[in-house]
């Protein structure tokens, strides 16, 4: 990366990703005429930039290719000189349908990251480590989420400091569902109840509804049915008490439980942006690539989804399967999501969000450049259904959309004990497990202390080694006990994929 800085300032002005580039980033509000040195170019602004937004370093002609990350991003709408303003007024995406992804191979990834250290966990009894001891109620029905909502919490203040949380996640599903559309639904929540981090889990039903107890039941793995504690609400008797009966029990169970000494290789970490700006790929997310290769060298597991974020940057991905056989699964998740777009009439491009494009983002392939960088250089060795549970060591690509609370409820119920969300624009939302705030900008971190865990805009003036370095103690750090700022604040939720009809 080139970046190009004031005289005797550190602060950079712009920013150069690749040596292909023919953009560059402002990281600050740059004006028409200003002067500026890119890369050994002097390039001379003729639009004010905003902080953010991209200006051309050469001239491009109509339905030119224009270059980020090395990569196109887009074809020019109309001719843009040297120095304009690039955006959605004149850059427009490429993408179209489904592609053909066999020429790709794959390919024996080795990288040369160092193995993370140990942090402390708690160890559960088939093996796994949590880096939580709570307990969660988890609805069967949108029927009975207040109650497991209103129960967690009157239960959280009568055991406080027992465990280390009590929580209630309601969502409106379960009834009046059909076929693949109720078994998706069934599947989260089984796989949910199987997230470690869930030292016990009390299952709540109405009675009546679709999503019966005793088929979900079926569903949880064997190795987590004997944490559930099962009740349905039309049963005779006080519901709300006998809920709190059913979580004292389990809080004397799991109030013992001592954190000890857990190897790196037992880290599953979900990956996820959102709120993304035009510095999420220069800063936030080439960060946690970084941290994702660390934790795949160390033999732990990464889980990335937000399948429509990968439109445009399939292919620095799908290179990195492990196997044939990977490749092959991959593609034809990509593929059957496009399918899934193009059978309701939407193209695939249909994305970024208007903060994102605010933020200096303007098409599909310049967000998912800079998404896949999540996962760094880590081998992707698997690939999963939406409800499925991630088991290979390295990438695991699950099924999912990007929406933020969908895609991050399906990394918990993928088995993710710590997820690590990147933002430029900022959210306070937090989910099942640890959500960690990494933002890509010093500006978000400073106004927003009591969303941002970690500010990555460290990476544009510091040193990245030493940022990387603190990063991950950081990461380790939380992973080990400490709050992020979501569980601070008490923004934990979950929502489930709704992709059927409603009787």
């Amino acid at each position: 990366m080139d970046r190009n800085a004031r005289p005797g300032s550190a602060a950079p002005l712009a920013w150069k990703s690749h040596a292909s580039d023919s953009v560059a980033v402002a990281l600050q509000a740059l004006a028409a005429g200003q002067d500026l040195e890119v890369s050994g170019q002097e390039i001379s602004l003729t639009n004010d930039i905003p902080s953010g937004h991209k200006f051309a370093l050469r001239d491009h002609r109509k339905g030119e290719a224009v270059i980020r990350y090395g990569e196109q991003i887009g074809l020019a709408t109309n001719s843009i000189g040297t120095g304009s303003h690039v955006h959605s007024h004149n850059l427009a995406t490429a993408l179209s349908g489904e592609r053909n992804y066999a020429a790709l191979g794959h390919s024996r990834v080795r990288s040369d990251a160092n193995p993370l250290p140990s942090w402390r966990g708690y160890r559960r009894s088939d093996g796994r480590f949590a880096t939580r001891n709570e307990i969660w109620l988890l609805p069967t029905v949108g029927c009975v989420a207040p109650l497991v909502e209103m129960v967690a919490r009157e239960a959280l203040i009568r055991h406080k400091g027992a465990i280390d949380a009590i929580v209630g996640f309601g969502h409106p599903h379960g009834c009046s569902q059909l076929g693949d559309d109720l078994a998706g639904t069934r599947a989260a929540l089984a796989a949910l109840c199987d997230n470690p981090n869930a030292g016990g889990v009390v299952l709540v039903g109405l009675g009546c509804e679709s999503n019966q107890l005793d088929d979900l039941i079926t569903q949880v793995p064997e190795r987590s049915r004997a944490k559930l504690r099962i009740m349905r609400a039309q049963d005779p008797g006080d519901e709300a008490e006998r809920a709190h009966a059913l979580i004292d029990e389990l809080v004397e169970e799991l109030a013992p439980l001592q954190r000890e000494e857990a190897p790196a290789s037992a880290l599953c970490v979900g990956l996820k942006c959102g709120g993304s700006d035009a510095l999420s790929g220069l800063t936030a997310n080439p960060l946690l690539g970084r941290f994702s290769e660390r934790v795949a060298a160390s033999g732990g597991r990464l889980v990335l989804t937000e399948i429509p974020e990968i439109f445009g940057a399939e292919d620095a991905l799908l290179s990195r399967s492990t196997s044939p056989e990977v490749l092959e699964a991959a593609a034809a998740l990509i593929n059957r999501f496009k399918r899934y777009f193009l059978d309701q009439g939407q193209p695939v491009s249909e994305n970024p969000s208007p903060g994102n494009i605010a933020g200096g983002i303007t098409t599909l392939e310049e967000k998912s450049l800079g998404a896949v960088q999540k996962a760094g250089k880590a081998p992707l060795a698997d690939v999963i259904d939406y409800g499925g549970v991630a088991s290979a060591r390295g990438v695991t690509l699950l099924e999912a959309p990007g929406n933020d609370a969908v895609s991050s409820t399906a990394l918990a119920a993928a088995g993710a004990t710590m997820i690590l969300f990147t933002t430029g624009r900022g959210t306070p939302l937090g989910f099942p497990v640890p959500t960690v705030k990494i933002s890509s900008n010093s500006r978000l971190a400073d106004a927003k202390q009591g969303w941002i865990d970690f500010d990555a805009g460290q990476m544009l003036a510091g040193d990245p080694d030493a940022v990387a370095e603190d990063f991950a103690e950081r990461l380790l750090a939380i992973a080990s006990g400490e709050q992020a700022a979501a569980e601070r604040g008490g923004h934990r939720v979950i929502s489930l994929w709704k992709r059927g009809v409603t009787l």
